[in-house]
């Protein structure tokens, strides 16, 4: 069985703000390093014009006629599970339409790990800076409100079109950024053009959102990645995954979900309980859990996967452990 987790990086921004153009940038960087890179293309018409913009040789999918946090969220998983079995990339990048709520895409994310092993590794949101200025001037309505939401969720930031933008106002503009969003850098960009790239190769301190974390014995081939996933404890909106390395006492793990902090939100994931030999589906919101008894059909990982913000990785991770530890106590 493949360990290795496949990086999933989300371009997130309003329309007209630049993705595509990153898009076409982080796909040539890929070509260079070597790396296949795979691309999910969201737009709410029946045509993806953008789409075009890709080329041939990029293995691509398309989710048309839809946000694709609404309603063609539950197609996510499927897709990212079609293009790792088909075409067996290095890398995904996910580039939403203008409309779409980061946090509703992270969630739709995280349902793949339940099939394939990934990580989210970046929340990129490309900013119209001239357009940031006037939403933010002109009565602050719903459209603000989802420019704010996407700068919120983000793990790094593109100030985009800062040629049209005086000093003072790309001042204003950089303030703002912060104001929404204390933790990712900031990059100042023309026509979405990076001069560098490291944060691709997780070199910056905005990388893994999603930390596929294993147990120690079966992780430790991937220990550079470890160190690195567990230093990263205070993002602003987190998302962890943990691939479980046995069955568990579902007592302790009821009890486990129960003690989460107000600020994890959500939570879900496949887990076999050892006390009854049977694998289950775990939903937890708004503190309510549901348990459903599952037979899965093919290769499903035993997984969980939270979604919050500000909350310990950690001290998730310790808790976790310490319930896979009281199962293997008691089958010896």
């Amino acid at each position: 069985m493949n360990q290795t987790n496949v990086p999933i990086y989300l371009l997130s921004g309003f329309l007209g703000s630049g993705k595509t153009t990153l898009l076409t940038g982080l796909l040539e960087q890929w070509q260079a390093q070597g790396l296949k890179a795979a691309v999910i293309m969201n737009e709410l018409g029946d045509i993806n014009l953008d789409g075009q913009m890709v080329g041939d040789d990029v293995p691509m999918s398309e989710m048309l006629s839809g946000c694709i946090c609404c309603t063609i969220r539950s197609d996510l998983s499927l897709e990212i599970k079609t293009l790792i079995e088909t075409h067996k990339p290095d890398v995904i990048v996910i580039e939403s339409t203008g409309a779409a709520n980061p946090m509703e895409i992270m969630d739709g994310v995280t349902e793949a790990a339940l099939y394939c092993r990934i990580e989210l590794q970046s929340v990129i949101t490309v900013v119209d800076g001239p357009e940031l200025l006037q939403r933010s001037r002109s009565g602050k309505g719903k459209t603000f409100k989802l420019m704010r939401e996407q700068i919120r969720c983000a793990t790094r930031l593109l100030l985009n079109k800062a040629d049209k933008l005086a000093p003072e106002e790309l001042v204003e503009a950089q303030q703002l950024l912060r104001e929404m969003n204390t933790v990712a850098p900031v990059m100042t960009t023309v026509r979405c053009k990076v001069e560098d790239w490291a944060f691709l190769n997780g070199q910056a301190e905005d990388v893994v959102q999603l930390s596929a974390v294993h147990n120690q014995d079966t992780g430790s081939q991937h220990g550079h990645h470890e160190e690195h996933h567990h230093h990263h404890t205070h993002e602003h909106v987190m998302v962890m995954t943990h691939y479980m390395n046995g069955p568990v006492d579902s007592v302790a793990f009821e009890e486990f979900l129960k003690g989460l902090p107000d600020n994890v939100y959500r939570a879900k994931g496949i887990v076999s309980f050892s006390d009854t030999a049977s694998r289950f589906l775990f939903q937890y919101a708004y503190r309510e859990t549901d348990f459903i008894r599952i037979t899965p059909q093919g290769e499903v990982n035993d997984v969980a996967v939270f979604i919050g913000e500000h909350f310990s990785k950690d001290v998730l991770l310790e808790q976790l452990r310490t319930v896979e530890r009281q199962a293997d106590h008691s089958t010896e």
